[in-house]
């Protein structure tokens, strides 16, 4: 994989990982369980996302 799709791929998992923090609080702000829920949802699949990026890594000798 090179650099810049990398870069790519790791900027577009956080991005979910703070949108799915953003729902989380608002969901909690109108008291709406399914908001929050999809917010856990989306922070955990960015998470995810992210250690499956860098398992793919190949590690430098």
């Amino acid at each position: 994989m090179n650099k810049g799709k990398y870069i790519a791929r790791i900027l577009s998992f956080i991005l979910v990982i703070v949108a799915g923090m953003g729902m989380f609080v608002y969901g909690g702000y109108d008291d709406s369980p399914g908001g929050q829920g999809l917010g856990l949802l989306m922070v955990i699949a960015g998470i995810a996302g992210i250690v499956k990026v860098k398992g793919k890594i190949p590690h430098k000798e």
